[in-house]
């Protein structure tokens, strides 16, 4: 499981949306982008569905999620 406590585009707080981890300053969690594009939706699209999240928090997220599978074995 990725470990998200040092990606700043991300936060967790237990009164938001049971405790899922968010983009900082939204109410939209992490799980909806890769749910989105694992849907076949593209970045751009996410970004206009979602207008609160800006794209360097997404492109953070990404490039978090890939060094973590880039580390485990």
């Amino acid at each position: 499981m990725t470990n998200w406590t040092k990606c700043k585009a991300v936060e967790r707080n237990p009164r938001k949306i049971s405790g899922a981890w968010a983009f900082t300053g939204t109410r939209v969690p992490v799980y909806a982008l890769f749910e989105n594009l694992e849907s076949g939706a593209t970045v751009k699209e996410f970004l206009e569905w979602y207008p609160e999240v800006e794209a360097w928090q997404v492109a953070s997220v990404l490039k978090h999620e890939a060094e973590y599978l880039k580390s485990t074995p």
